[in-house]
């Protein structure tokens, strides 16, 4: 049995950028409910070009994790949050020799930030050849 609550459920919204390509699979790259934003994981890929496939901002960990920042950030936007509203963010490399390397470019992308911008995961896994980095986050908005 449920309880009537009064309360009127909020919209479930897909959030897209224009600078993103369509996704693999049926999903968004963000969804907003409420005050809640899930920014789906996020890969290097470049902006968006009609008509040709997703191409990955370069070979190196910097590059890729640099414009996988950016794109997570353009998910955040397009759904009315900002990096000072994300609580976790879980980063998937696909080397764990490239851990050090990661956290001093993640230090310095966000050495501006008085506050650190989440809660922090970083696992291992395997991802679709070329790609080293992988970031999804979760942003609560007041």
């Amino acid at each position: 049995m449920t309880e009537n609550t009064g309360r009127t459920p909020a919209a479930k919204t897909a959030i897209s950028p224009a600078t993103h390509a369509a996704p693999p699979a049926r999903f968004s790259h963000g969804v907003r409910k409420g005050d809640i934003l899930q920014v789906a994981g996020q890969v290097g890929f470049l902006p968006a070009v009609a008509g040709e496939p997703p191409a990955v901002a370069g070979p190196t960990l910097r590059e890729q994790t640099l414009q996988t920042l950016a794109n997570v950030e353009a998910v955040l936007t397009a759904g009315g949050a900002s990096w000072d509203d994300v609580l976790m963010l879980r980063v998937y490399l696909t080397d764990t020799g490239h851990f050090a390397e990661l956290n001093e470019i993640y230090d310095d992308y966000f050495k501006d930030l008085t506050v650190p911008p989440a809660a922090r995961t970083t696992v291992y896994v395997g991802l679709p050849e070329g790609l080293l980095v992988e970031i999804d986050a979760l942003a609560v908005l007041d």
